[in-house]
């Protein structure tokens, strides 16, 4: 699907949208700007290099200016897109490097929440949203648990990543703490922002990709420490091992046919 396509797309939903917990809330044409725009860095479309204007994403679309020029700034602070003077903007290419130290700062950060619930310093933090503590919420996540499993087992990327972030965004949303899980949602953003690209010439993804969100859910839900711990590691590992399908570190075209990188299911 061609950015135009799936902006269209985006924009005949009049603005409508469901939040967390079934509260629906109206988008701005910059939030969906910016969502559609996002959607095509994660596929892979809008490649790690790639230059454009906000006259040419205006004209193109029909929109004016403006809300084109807040949805890139947007972008650009979220960490997927740079600015060019005088020249526009332009899709951010991380390293290798810098995905090493983005999936090392999310696993400290979450070691650090899966410590704080063992610590009885978590009693003085404020209570999640009632809409998000709600039993609906949590049938909810496990909803999008079992989809990002179906598109992992499947080697579906595409579907993995859309339900992959929604899983987490949602996870996250019942630590009550809106800061953290925005911060952990960007990172995974970028994440993704870097893999799914390097993984566009590997055939064959099933089996490779982390499935194992239902184990997660449930590990959080019986609040198992260990088994939350568990299947964080495996994730981590499991992250490293997918981006060395598409290449190594060093930028050599990976086979992504050795059975050593395999990604571990769950």
């Amino acid at each position: 699907m061609t950015i135009r396509c799936l902006i269209g797309s985006v924009l005949s939903i009049e603005g409508w949208g469901v939040g967390l917990g079934g509260v629906i809330r109206r988008s701005t044409l910059r939030e969906q700007l910016a969502e559609a725009l996002r959607d095509e860095i994660l596929a892979g479309r809008l490649a790690p290099g790639r230059e454009f204007t906000v006259r040419e994403i205006a004209e193109q679309y029909g929109v004016s200016a403006t809300p084109v020029r807040e949805a890139l700034v947007d972008l650009t602070a979220q960490g997927l897109l740079e600015t060019r003077q005088h020249r526009g903007f332009r899709v951010h290419a991380y390293s290798f490097d810098d995905f090493a130290r983005m999936l090392e700062a999310r696993a400290l950060v979450g070691e650090g929440v899966v410590r704080a619930t063992r610590s009885p310093i978590v009693r003085s933090h404020p209570e999640p949203d009632p809409a998000v503590r709600s039993p609906g919420a949590m049938t909810s996540v496990r909803r999008r648990a079992a989809a990002a499993r179906d598109a992992a087992l499947a080697g579906d990327l595409d579907i993995l990543v859309a339900y992959d972030l929604r899983f987490w965004r949602e996870l996250t949303a019942l630590l009550g703490n809106p800061y953290l899980a925005e911060f952990l949602d960007r990172l995974r953003v970028r994440c993704w922002a870097f893999v799914v690209p390097r993984l566009r010439g590997v055939n064959g993804l099933r089996g490779r990709l982390w499935s194992g969100h239902p184990e997660l859910t449930e590990a959080v839900e019986r609040r198992d420490v260990a088994l939350i711990e568990e299947q964080l590691g495996v994730l981590h590992h499991s992250f490293l091992a997918l981006a060395r399908l598409g290449g190594d570190p060093d930028g050599e075209a990976g086979s992504g046919s050795a059975a050593s990188d395999a990604v571990p299911e769950g």
